[in-house]
């Protein structure tokens, strides 16, 4: 009966976590929602487009220095909050797709503590890429791609920026390599802002 019990127990959490795995809670930006490089979990309507072909570009060029991935994600927002009253339209967030555009859109139903702010993230070369979210499962630190002058040589691109998936997919690079270097194995990436990010590990 207890090796039962103790059976049905571990069953139940490995069901939990895989229920909760490539799962994020998005970060707000300006107070607003932000999915990027991730699906929200809610229904939704597009509402506009934000800064679409050319006008893309031009809002994302900053000169020489390539900005960070949060740098670019305000931008988006910034630009969806002005063309909203621009236009007098509503909308509950903006959602990402980690190139150079993104749409701002309008949630179908009335948000709840089991479905706010979740999402589900993308995977770049097979792990789970977290961007300004946080994964709802337990990890741990594995590999840490710091910031300072070796990231800013490693993501400036040229005159024009980079999307927010070719600076992932660098992240995701540099991760594998330090950690092939140091002989750790890590499962997702996690970038939280500036121009470093974490490999990590999942408990349980």
């Amino acid at each position: 009966m207890y090796l039962f019990l103790l059976l049905l127990v571990a069953t139940i959490h490995t069901a939990f976590a895989q229920d909760k795995a490539g799962i994020a809670r998005v970060e707000k930006i300006q107070g607003i929602e932000a999915y990027v490089m991730c699906e929200p979990l809610r229904d939704y309507d597009k509402v506009f487009d934000i800064g679409t072909g050319v006008k893309a570009s031009s809002l994302l060029t900053g000169g020489v220095v390539n900005e960070g991935v949060a740098d670019k994600a305000d931008q988006f927002v910034r630009f969806a909050v002005k063309e909203g009253k621009k236009e007098n339209k509503e909308f509950d967030a903006v959602l990402i797709s980690g190139s150079k555009t993104a749409v701002a859109i309008k949630f179908k139903t009335p948000a709840s503590e089991q479905n706010k702010g979740l999402a589900r993230v993308k995977k770049i070369d097979g792990y789970e890429v977290y961007v300004l979210s946080e994964p709802l499962r337990d990890y741990e630190r594995v590999v840490d791609a710091s910031g300072g002058v070796k990231a800013k040589s490693y993501f400036t691109g040229g005159l024009v920026n980079n999307s927010i998936e070719e600076d992932m997919a660098q992240f995701v690079k540099r991760i594998k390599k330090e950690a092939a270097d140091d002989k750790k194995v890590f499962e997702a990436i996690i970038y939280s802002g500036g121009k470093s990010a974490i490999g990590v590990k999942f408990k349980g």
